[in-house]
């Protein structure tokens, strides 16, 4: 079976961090107008990009493609098949209407990624390990702290009380206190925060699962954890783009807990129904009494 080719155009969003700095003006260009790249000709996408014509050719070699018309072919079947480019760049002076659609598309297309290449027998093991816990905590800072307190916020659906700790010696304090039957959720896109993975490794030696939501495979954090949900996102650099990669953990976040509450009891899911009734009519009453 024909392996299939990853698209070009995800790809070369990835690897702009790790492209040299005139191969990166080769990728913010062909990002910036898919067709129009795909109808210049070599010497017109050197020019059009600042660059050099063999710059060019690296370029496409660095991103994976057998040379320039490789290049181009491939350009073409990501834009044939609907694929919305996932990098525009966000220029001083775009209005609000650019900005928005940049954004969305942005967006959207990262999350898609993540679908694609989220590992969903490790994602069943988590819901596996969630739903069989006598009480969840949920560890993050920054961006990853605002997704653990989402988490918290989702307590009715997991089923047990659930913690989240957003400072480094609270999140200890916790993880000392953890047993056998507990989990912890550690939550970190690069993965290597020192402070969170020696949180980790004093949950584990109380006898608690950890399981870790991170946007980078063979990261450290992972490697101290008994479960790893790898959540690949396509981040840009770009000053003035929002990490897409707390969006993507907060999606995760609502899968495990709507896949936890599904896989509770029946009476579960009817206090659950009860309780959003008893939550609608309290709000009610607050407002008619305001």
């Amino acid at each position: 079976m024909q392996q299939k080719q990853p698209n070009v155009i995800e790809m070369i969003t990835r690897s702009l961090d790790q492209l040299r700095k005139s191969d990166r003006k080769v990728a913010e260009w062909v990002l910036s107008d898919p067709h129009k790249a795909i109808n210049s000709t070599l010497v017109e996408t050197a020019k059009a990009a600042g660059v050099s014509e063999p710059t060019v050719m690296r370029f496409s070699t660095a991103v994976g493609c057998s040379g320039f018309q490789d290049l181009k072919i491939r350009l073409a079947q990501s834009i044939a098949l609907g694929v919305t480019p996932t990098h525009a760049a966000l220029e001083e002076g775009d209005s609000t209407h650019v900005v928005s659609r940049k954004l969305f598309d942005f967006t959207l297309t990262s999350l898609d990624w993540a679908r694609q290449h989220a590992d969903m027998e490790k994602m069943e093991a988590a819901v596996e390990l969630l739903s069989n816990a006598s009480q969840i905590d949920f560890y993050g800072f920054g961006a990853s702290g605002i997704v653990a307190l989402d988490a918290q916020q989702k307590f009715p659906l997991f089923g047990v009380p659930c913690n989240a700790h957003t400072d480094a010696h609270q999140q200890f304090i916790a993880s000392s206190m953890m047993r056998e039957g507990n989990v912890v959720v550690a939550i970190s896109n690069n993965g290597e925060t020192i402070d969170l993975i020696e949180t980790v490794r004093e949950a584990k030696d109380h006898g608690a699962k950890v399981i870790a939501i991170t946007g980078r495979r063979g990261c450290s954090l992972s490697q101290e954890c008994d479960l790893s949900l790898v959540v690949e996102t396509l981040e840009n650099t770009d000053r003035y783009t929002p990490t897409i990669s707390r969006i993507a953990a907060l999606v995760v976040v609502d899968i495990l807990a709507t896949a936890v509450s599904l896989n509770k009891e029946e009476g579960h899911r009817d206090r659950i129904t009860s309780m959003k009734e008893r939550l609608s009519r309290f709000r009610s009453n607050h407002f008619d009494n305001d």
